[in-house]
Formats: structure tokens, C-alpha cells, sequence
């Protein structure tokens, strides 16, 4: 009987696995890695969750009005490493975003730097990024 329950507990384990796997997507499916943009705004939100941060980021429009870009970038580990908190970015905080645009939403864009209002700027890549590395990490 225990070798049954274990067997089944460790069947759900490997089939809730997969549901997990599945629900990750790669870069190329949701951004045109050859479609960039750049944009300036105030961080209006922040969600440091995996399995990707995301914050967002009002743009006034040259007519005035504001659009609310959605922004992806890595991982709260990944971003960790290259010198990120869940600090690093606040609501308020004016910044330049550099990155690649959604394939479906213009306004969604997965950023790869993050330059902050006192010239601080951030790598902010996530890994299927073509350009993701820091420069001294790629071949």
C-alpha cells in the first residue's frame, strides 16, 4: 500500500512539473527580437515575481496623452545577480527603458537596460535574449 502512495505521489509530482515547464514561453514568441524602442517615463508599478519581474511604465505621448507600457525582464534571481533588489525600481521613479517590443501589444516590451534618473544604468535581459549578456560574458 505505501509503495502505491508513493508512486502516485511522485506521478503528480512529474505531471504538475510539466504544467509548470509548459507555462514558461520563449523569448521569440511574444517579442521581435529585431524590432527595438526606446521609451521615457515614471514607474507607475512594480511585480517582483517569478518566473519574470515586471514593472510598468507611464510615456507621455507627444500629444499629451499617457500610455501604460508593460514591461518583462528576467528573473528576481537573474536580476539579483546583476546588481538588482526589489528596491531597484519605485513607483515614482523617472527612467529610460531600452528593449525589444511585443510581437502582438505595442505598448509590451521586454527590456534589456534600465537607466535610472541619476545615470545609473541597469542590465535587465532576460536569458533567451539574443543580446542578454553583459558584454564581457559573450563570446
Amino acid at each position: 500500500m505505501r509503495t502505491m502512495v508513493a508512486v502516485l505521489v511522485a506521478g503528480a509530482a512529474v505531471l504538475s512539473c510539466g504544467v509548470v515547464l509548459g507555462a514558461h514561453h520563449s523569448f521569440s514568441s511574444e517579442y521581435d527580437g529585431t524590432k527595438t524602442f526606446k521609451v521615457n517615463g515614471v514607474v507607475s508599478k512594480v511585480e517582483w515575481t517569478n518566473p519574470h519581474v515586471r514593472f510598468y511604465v507611464d510615456v507621455a505621448e507627444q500629444d499629451g496623452k499617457v500610455t501604460t507600457w508593460n514591461m518583462e525582464i528576467a528573473s528576481p534571481s537573474a536580476l539579483a545577480r546583476n546588481g538588482w533588489s526589489s528596491r531597484t525600481l519605485k513607483v515614482g521613479d523617472k527612467i529610460t527603458v531600452e528593449g525589444y517590443s511585443g510581437k502582438v501589444v505595442a505598448t509590451r516590451g521586454n527590456a534589456k537596460s534600465v537607466t535610472l534618473a541619476d545615470g545609473r544604468s541597469l542590465f535587465a535581459g532576460a536569458a533567451d535574449d539574443p543580446d542578454a549578456a553583459p558584454p564581457d560574458a559573450r563570446q
